[in-house]
């Protein structure tokens, strides 16, 4: 982190749609370039993002979805675009054997399953971290 300021969460205006104009006014150039990258790679995967604006966060998260399964959330964060992955005991192990991230792969190793569901989170900040993303992406997306 570059300062010691708690990252905050955007995209909390009910009335405004989460469009590439509105990504390009809230975010910095690095967090907007890694935005358009991770829409590129969702793309390129053959998957389907779509914002909708949820009441109980009071914000609009991206829901991307390979045959009408959920695949990953987005959500923006003034940092990072935030991705939230959610695997089952019986998928865990496969996603421990993917290349990515130690620190990644260190917390969920030891995360517990909420419900039936483990969730997997990544702050997309950078290169590296967009790399992770489209490994666990693709991965997740041959589950469904």
């Amino acid at each position: 982190m570059m300062n010691d300021k708690k990252p905050q969460q955007l995209l909390g205006d009910p009335n405004q749609k989460p469009t590439d104009k509105l990504f390009r006014s809230i975010l910095d150039e690095q967090v907007y370039e890694i935005m358009k990258k991770i829409d590129q790679t969702i793309l390129a995967a053959g998957l389907v993002l779509e914002w909708r604006y949820y009441n109980d966060g009071k914000a609009w998260l991206g829901k991307v979805t390979h045959k009408k399964k959920t695949v990953v959330w987005l959500s923006v964060w003034n940092e990072f675009i935030k991705a939230g992955f959610y695997f089952t005991e019986k998928t865990r192990p496969g996603v421990m054997d993917l290349d990515f991230g130690y620190a990644i792969k260190s917390s969920f190793a030891v995360t517990k399953p909420v419900g039936k569901l483990i969730p997997l989170l990544v702050d997309i900040e950078d290169e590296e971290r967009l790399k992770d993303f489209s490994l666990i992406l693709v991965y997740k997306k041959n589950l469904c």
